[in-house]
C-alpha cells in the first residue's frame, strides 16, 4: 500500500465491471479508501470481498430518480472524498436506429450522467473543491453514423464537462475535471463476437487512467494510436466526413 495515498478517499460510479472495476482495484491497491457503486449488488459484494477493508458499497442505478441522493449517501459514508470517478455508461452500434437502443443510450449517457455529475460538482463546490474524473469516449470527436446516440451522448459529455470547468473558474469552486477518452476497450458493452480495431485491454486502460488522474490531466485520449487517429479525424472537413463509410 502506498503511504502517500492512505488518507485519500474516492467514490467510483460504475465499479461493477469493466474499466470502473479495474480503476477501483488500482486505487484500493494504492491505499485509497473507496466507495463503489453500480446496479448489480452481487458484483459490488464480490468486489468488496476481493479487496477486503477500506471499501464501502451502494447499489445505484444512475437512470433512476433519486440515484443522486443514493450516490451522496455513499459519499457521506466514505467521508471527506477527494476523487469522484464516473465510469457508468452504455454504448452500442445501432445502424437500424432501433428506438430502445437509442433511448436507453440517451437515458444513461445524458440523463444519468448529468444526474451524478451535477451532484458530484455540488458536493465538491460546497466542501472546498475536489476532483471529478469521467470516462467519455473518442466517439465524441465526430458524429458516427453506425452509433448515433452513443456518439452524440459522448459529445454531450465532453461539452458538459467543459461547461463545468468554466463554471468552476467563474465562481471559484475549486472543482477540477479529467475527461478520459478511451477507444475500444475489451469490456462487457462490446459484442464479444465482433472484431474491433485497436482493441485495448481494460487493465491497460485503467493504468493509463490512474496516471492521468494522479497527474490532474484536464483531458486524455488513450492511447497514442487513438491520439494519432483522432488527430486525423479532426482534419477531415464535415462535408467529406459525412460521406465516409465508417462502420466500426
Amino acid at each position: 500500500m502506498a503511504e502517500k495515498f492512505k488518507n485519500k478517499r474516492a467514490v467510483i460510479i460504475g465499479a461493477t465491471s469493466g474499466i470502473g472495476r479495474e480503476v477501483a482495484k488500482l486505487l484500493h491497491a494504492d491505499g485509497w479508501t473507496i466507495g463503489i457503486a453500480g446496479r448489480r449488488t452481487e458484483l459490488l459484494d464480490e468486489l468488496k470481498n476481493e479487496l477486503g477493508d477500506r471499501v464501502y458499497t451502494k447499489q445505484v442505478d444512475i437512470c433512476k430518480y433519486g440515484a443522486d441522493e443514493k450516490f451522496l449517501e455513499l459519499v457521506k459514508e466514505v467521508g471527506n472524498v477527494d476523487l469522484i470517478f464516473h465510469a457508468s455508461g452504455v454504448g452500442k452500434q445501432n445502424p437500424n436506429l432501433e428506438k430502445d437502443i437509442e433511448m436507453r443510450t440517451m437515458d444513461t449517457n445524458v440523463m444519468g450522467f448529468t444526474r451524478i455529475i451535477t451532484a458530484a460538482y455540488r458536493y465538491f463546490a460546497s466542501n472546498g473543491g475536489g476532483h471529478i474524473a469521467c470516462i467519455s469516449s473518442v466517439a465524441g470527436t465526430k458524429g458516427l453514423g453506425a452509433a448515433p446516440a452513443y456518439s452524440a451522448t459522448k459529445r454531450f459529455q465532453n461539452t458538459y464537462i467543459q461547461c463545468l470547468c468554466q463554471h468552476a473558474s467563474m465562481y471559484g469552486t475549486g472543482v477540477t475535471f479529467t475527461d478520459i477518452k478511451p477507444g475500444f476497450a475489451r469490456t462487457a458493452i462490446l459484442n464479444s463476437e465482433k472484431k474491433y480495431p485497436l482493441l485495448m485491454e481494460a487493465p491497460y486502460v485503467a493504468k493509463k487512467i490512474i496516471k492521468a488522474v494522479y497527474g490532474k490531466k484536464r483531458s486524455i485520449i488513450i492511447d497514442w494510436k487513438y491520439r494519432l487517429l483522432i488527430g486525423v479525424w479532426k482534419m477531415i472537413p464535415d462535408w467529406l466526413w459525412e460521406r465516409l463509410k465508417i462502420k466500426n
